[in-house]
């Protein structure tokens, strides 16, 4: 399939708001490209060990939102939009950089390659390690790792929203509790659960590309005794009981899925959350209490918001 790749410039800070621009633009995925998140060797406390040093050096200097749209008889007019979009937030006048935007059309296996250059093993909290498949990480003490191919899936681990998800993830998974991942993308949450002790994972997608993906990393990892991908949704597709569920996606759906999957719940179960842009978390609390939530844990990083949401009207 051939997709056209839109790559905005901006900065730090504008970088969030783009990329969930162009997923509300119908962005099939977005990548950030940040010489900021590259961790500073002279500051204590962060993993720059884990990261290849020359891999700054080739990373322009302008943030990079690059951002994949399906080429079909829609294309012209979505990305039209989406400069003229990019124009109005200049003319509003956020300091969001140059907000400028190139082109290019790429194939399935071109984009699934592109990013690999900056991709290196990293830690999320005190245990878990994401390592794509391509490279060599020796483990350490009490070290979980997920091993990951993306592919065209969503969910690298090192996007704010996974990051934060896996983070909460070991807080509140328990040994042997239920899992379900809606939304799964690459599967990643899903592995981590698994390998966190989660007794049974059902990972849920509407994107066949995805489930398709999220099967392979599971396969990957060994975990397909624990974890099953599926194509579907709450609605037309499985689901399961449940102590812990997982959503990653954006806060319009997280509204919507909110109340169902207090269903599938049981009850003081925990939905953890992200994919929020701050302007929305107040959408979320909402639609979060209206279901019978209480908040328990709330992160944030940079413009994005995760939740751990416990449902005390669960029946399931």
């Amino acid at each position: 399939m051939q997709w056209c790749e839109a790559i905005v410039h901006t900065n730090t800070q504008g970088s969030d708001a783009v990329s969930e621009l162009m997923i509300r633009m119908g962005a099939t995925g977005t990548e950030i490209v940040d010489r900021a998140d590259v961790p500073d060797p002279t500051k204590p406390g962060v993993y720059w060990e884990m990261f290849d040093p020359a891999m700054l050096n080739a990373m322009p200097e302008d943030v990079l939102v690059k951002g994949w749209f399906a080429q079909d008889g829609n294309t012209h007019d979505v990305l039209a939009g989406l400069r003229a979009q990019l124009a109005a937030l200049k003319a509003d006048g956020f300091d969001f950089g140059a907000l400028s935007m190139e082109t290019a059309d790429v194939a399935d296996e071109d984009w699934a390659e592109n990013w690999k250059q900056y991709y290196k093993p990293f830690r999320i909290g005190d245990r878990l390690v994401v390592k794509p498949s391509w490279e060599v990480y020796a483990p350490q003490m009490g070290d979980v790792v997920v091993e990951l191919d993306p592919g065209m899936a969503f969910g690298t681990g090192t996007h704010e929203t996974t990051f934060m998800c896996m983070e909460l993830l070991q807080v509140y998974l328990r040994e042997g509790e239920r899992v379900m991942d809606v939304g799964t993308g690459s599967g990643i949450l899903a592995i981590a659960a698994a390998k966190l002790g989660a007794s049974r994972v059902l990972a849920v997608d509407i994107d066949p590309d995805a489930v398709r993906v999220a099967a392979e990393n599971i396969a990957k990892n060994g975990v397909g005794d624990t974890v099953r991908a599926v194509a579907g949704d709450l609605v037309n597709g499985e689901s399961m009981p449940c102590e812990l569920a997982v959503a990653n996606i954006v806060a319009d759906a997280i509204c919507l899925l909110a109340g169902p999957l207090t269903r599938h719940l049981t009850r003081g179960g925990v939905l953890i959350c992200s994919g929020i842009i701050r302007e929305r978390e107040a959408d979320v609390l909402a639609a979060a209490q209206a279901a019978g939530y209480a908040v328990a844990e709330r992160l944030t990083r940079g413009e994005w918001v995760a939740l751990a949401l416990r449902s005390e009207a669960a029946h399931a």
